[in-house]
């Protein structure tokens, strides 16, 4: 199977003239703050993460749908999702008048569930990962009804290239970062900028933990893993598929990987810096930047930041490890003599020092505790491990007050605050 027999330029412009009245032309953000740390001469973010259902997928799904026969329509439809594919089929079903099911795996978070049935969708929670949800899937549509696959569609992937003509009008970029679950964007961006300039570099990016489509490529062949482990469970797949890695192989130029602390970072900086929330799938071409996986010194960079459904505890979660890997974050555990009168004295240093303290709390005792003293764990953010340094040498020097443990590497260096 070649590129042009899934997904041709002419099929993504019929795709963009569908969607005309549907989903958002989102914006494009630049960032000096990127572009500064990572040496490129700009970089733009591509914000999916506001388009409708808070993430490109109902590009796809609604292209995929709106083809679909009176008969089929009648049926109904089903898919398999981890979340963002669901609430566009969910979307797209409400709007075509289609009766729509998913399938979502147990690791889905709570706000996508919860907004998938808001837009009028059955959701069957079953499997412990998307393998076993996209089987549940399968077996329903063989039961009559149509299944939509969230990626390896030529339709959808159609529908997904739509950014990439939107993209293309609106930075002129050199390298496109694209992250890569199953490949249906990263296939169909690459399809629409290629198609007007062959020297446009799209590269995809994947968590470490599931990080199959560079040895596909190497080997030739589809590499499935046996397991995925990563906390971007947007593109927690675990293989590409036949249409997918039929267009990649042709169309993408290269493929890196990322750490879930890198992830965690991108997802602070795009937060704090870019003022926008993505979910750690929707960060990955931004992790890519800050850890130097690709190198982009001098050139137009854009980054895809494909969605921004998360719960906001895990946001919140995945921000602190952030801010801990740029230095910026510390937990330790102290030891108090007098509970709770040294609190007092353990807030009003922390404040003295211009850092916050996030978190304090009793923590559970343990065998290495001296009985005498009482155990507290705190939280607390500053501007950078020499700040931090400092704070946790004014706590060790209070009266009634160690400083048993922390977190804190020295040799972190701090984000950059330019913008």
């Amino acid at each position: 199977m070649t590129a042009d027999e899934v997904v041709t330029l002419a099929d993504v412009e019929a795709a963009r003239d569908r969607l005309a009245d549907v989903v958002h032309r989102t914006p494009l953000d630049g960032s000096t703050t990127l572009a500064d740390r990572c040496g490129a001469d700009a970089v733009g973010l591509k914000l999916e993460n506001t388009q409708r259902t808070g993430s490109f997928k109902i590009r796809g799904a609604y292209n995929a749908m709106s083809r679909l026969s009176d008969a089929e329509r009648e049926r109904g439809v089903v898919t398999a999702s981890a979340g963002n594919h669901a609430q566009g089929v969910a979307l797209a079903g409400r709007l075509l008048d289609v009766d729509a099911t998913v399938v979502v795996p147990e690791v889905t978070p709570a706000a996508k569930i919860e907004a998938t049935r808001g837009y009028g969708a059955e959701v069957l929670v079953e499997g412990a990962d998307y393998e076993r949800s996209y089987e549940r899937a399968l077996e329903l549509a063989d039961e009559g009804r149509t299944f939509v696959h969230p990626f390896d569609d030529g339709d959808v992937i159609a529908g997904q290239g739509t950014v990439g003509l939107e993209l293309r009008e609106q930075f002129d970029p050199d390298t496109v970062l694209v992250s890569i679950g199953g490949g249906g964007l990263i296939s169909g961006i690459a399809t629409a900028l290629k198609a007007h300039d062959p020297n446009v570099r799209v590269v995809g990016v994947q968590p470490e933990g599931a990080a199959h489509a560079k040895p596909s490529l190497s080997e030739g062949r589809i590499h499935r893993l046996d397991e995925v482990d990563t906390v971007a469970e947007g593109i927690a797949d675990a293989r590409l598929l036949e249409k997918t890695f039929a267009v990649i192989r042709e169309r993408v130029d290269d493929v890196v990987a990322v750490t879930d602390r890198d992830l965690a970072v991108a997802t602070t900086v795009l937060a704090e810096r870019a003022k926008t929330v993505a979910e750690a799938a929707g960060a990955a071409p931004v992790a890519a930047l800050l850890s130097r996986a690709v190198d982009v010194e001098g050139e137009r960079v854009a980054c895809v930041v494909s969605g921004g459904n998360t719960n906001l505890t895990d946001h919140a979660e995945l921000t602190r490890i952030g801010l801990s890997e740029l230095g910026r974050y510390v937990d330790a555990r102290l030891a108090l003599a007098d509970w709770p009168t040294d609190v007092g004295a353990v807030v009003e240093t922390v404040e003295a020092d211009g850092a916050e303290l996030d978190v304090l709390e009793r923590a559970r005792r343990t065998a290495s505790d001296e009985p005498n003293r009482t155990p507290v764990r705190i939280g607390i953010e500053g501007s950078g491990p020499e700040h931090l340094v400092g704070v946790l040498r004014a706590l060790d020097s209070l009266s009634g007050v160690a400083v048993v443990e922390h977190s804190l590497d020295p040799t972190n260096g701090a984000a950059g605050d330019s913008d």
